[in-house]
């Protein structure tokens, strides 16, 4: 007999809001970097990560934290570091970086959005299950 997976939305926000988190530490690392020469523009792609987490999976990347020593802390459970992609660039410099600012705030903004959006859907969830436990709002 086939069942059809469970869908929770609050287990969908808390992942959206880590890899929002994840994906605005790597843009504005790209932001940070915009005048290093040679260094390549990441980004995280938001969708496939999320519906890869979804389905029980770590995300398409599924990348381990390197330590070098065995007190270092590695990421906590179901914290996978995702698959960092290179961004292509728009305009070739002549320093070999392929950091475009104007992109980049563009990206960080739309994230921020997201993450707001995330924040307050997760919000509604929680209120809404306190209100159903324990009958007021």
């Amino acid at each position: 007999m086939y069942t059809v997976p469970r869908f929770d939305p609050m287990q969908f926000q808390v992942e959206a809001l880590k890899l929002r988190s994840m994906r605005q530490q790597v843009i504005a690392s790209n932001l940070v970097n915009a005048d290093t020469p040679g260094y390549r523009a990441r980004d995280i792609s938001f969708e496939a990560e999320l519906n890869a987490r979804m389905q029980g999976g770590d995300g398409p990347g599924g990348l381990q934290l390197a330590v070098s020593n065995e007190r270092h802390l590695g990421a906590a459970p179901g914290m996978q570091a995702p698959a960092l992609l290179y961004r292509s660039a728009v305009q070739p410099s002549v320093d070999d970086n392929t950091v475009d600012p104007d992109i980049e705030r563009a990206h960080f903004a739309e994230n921020t959005v997201g993450f707001e959006m995330a924040t307050a859907l997760l919000s509604a969830t929680v209120r809404s299950r306190q209100m159903a436990l324990t009958g007021q709002p």
